[in-house]
């Protein structure tokens, strides 16, 4: 499976097409929009989710509410471009000299991809790499990853995406353990931070607001988990092929993101052995673990690159957004003098955003797990492929 998305933050419109998913999947545009309603909602956002209210536009690859096999092709308009007319037209003819010249971008701000695009580019105005830059991009990212997430559900596998912390205010560990994943899920949608918790939701709001008394951004911590997995995607023969290195690469190619970690992740360098790994038991009916179960999950449902049934869980540090309100020193990158970074329109914090293109990008990584191991043109054909391999697992060792 393949994805790709073109478009900058104010130009006319962000493309994708997602190439690899089977014939047969119901797909409408309004199951795309309640992803984009919630990656554009959550308390600390800005300016920009009061202009854009962002509604997919399928335009290939879907007939009549079901996926056709080929390429999904989707539009988002950028209401915004209304303002940038004459900044990011794509014809040299519509530029306007004054307006391009007062949205030009010379004070490169620390944390972005500013200066070193700039310098990598050879872009001389550096919005020529913030608008690519920006995470506008994830909005078609949240859409691609929509369709994944709705081929997933066909075959009863589930993600949820939500916020465990913003700042120094966090969830308790043990009260997000004892909820399910339905708990988290229809907890987080309840919350103005997607967070599962109210208490831990409050102290979350609360430092948003601390945040932009001083003038200041925001980060935290996201955990998406993933229920329904069967035993088998991923491998241990191919570094490439492991699954939490795709999963890894596809988190930390996030904009903002600058960690992962897997079930206790590098909580289980500070234990022994026996207080990390996941004892074994039977368990016949459990047909998607192979007729196996485990105690505790802090291998997060991956074992050798495989996943193993339990559910998959994984978190991403989220660091502060880099455009500041009362911006850090930096370097006019035509004058050479010292000054001050450039202020974009920005968020206090994106945190519950972030749950949400986090859910999508897992989503687009399982998708394509489960078609590499299941793969076949039509869904039906997958989901007997799947059946196929539940019973293999039953009849195990074969004679």
């Amino acid at each position: 499976m393949r994805y790709l998305t073109a478009g900058e933050s104010h130009g006319p419109m962000l493309l994708g097409i997602l190439e690899g998913l089977p014939a047969g999947i119901p797909l409408e545009a309004a199951f795309i929009n309640r992803y984009l309603a919630r990656r554009q909602g959550g308390y600390g956002r800005g300016g920009r989710q009061k202009i854009e209210k962002d509604e997919v536009r399928i335009v290939a690859g879907v007939r009549h509410g079901e996926t056709l096999g080929s390429p999904l092709g989707f539009l988002l308009e950028n209401r915004d471009f209304a303002h940038w007319q004459g900044v990011m037209d794509p014809e040299r003819e519509a530029r306007d000299e004054e307006k391009a010249a007062r949205r030009a971008v010379k004070e490169p701000r620390p944390g972005h991809a500013d200066l070193v695009g700039g310098l990598k580019y050879d872009r001389a105005d550096l919005r020529d790499i913030l608008e690519r830059a920006s995470a506008r991009e994830t909005a078609m990212k949240v859409a691609l990853g929509a369709a994944a997430l709705r081929f997933l559900e066909e075959l009863d596998i589930h993600v949820a995406g939500y916020v465990v912390a913003m700042g120094e205010a966090a969830m308790d560990p043990a009260e997000l353990e004892a909820l399910s994943f339905w708990e988290r899920r229809e907890r987080a949608a309840g919350s103005p931070v997607y967070c599962p918790s109210p208490r831990a939701s409050e102290a979350m709001v609360e430092a948003v607001r601390e945040a932009a008394r001083r003038n200041d951004t925001l980060g935290g911590v996201v955990e998406v988990m993933a229920v329904g997995l069967p035993v088998g995607l991923g491998s241990h023969i191919a570094a490439e092929r492991r699954l939490e290195g795709r999963l890894a690469a596809a988190l930390m190619a996030l904009p903002a993101v600058k960690g992962v970690e897997v079930g206790l992740g590098f909580g289980a360098a500070y234990r022994y052995g026996s207080q990390v790994h996941d004892a074994i038991y039977r368990e016949a009916e459990a047909r998607r673990k192979g007729g196996y179960t485990r105690s505790t999950n802090r291998a997060g449902g991956l074992e050798g690159g495989i996943t193993n049934g339990m559910p998959l869980v994984v978190r991403l540090a989220m660091k502060p957004l880099s455009t500041l309100t009362h911006p850090l020193p930096t370097v006019n990158i035509v004058t050479k003098e010292p000054s001050r970074a450039a202020v974009e329109r920005t968020d206090v914090a994106a945190v519950p955003a972030l749950s949400v293109v986090a859910e999508a990008a897992v989503g687009l990584v399982l998708a394509d797990a489960v078609l590499e191991k299941f793969g076949g043109d039509s869904l039906k054909e997958v989901k007997r492929n799947l059946e196929g391999f539940l019973a293999q697992m039953e009849a195990h060792p074969s004679p």
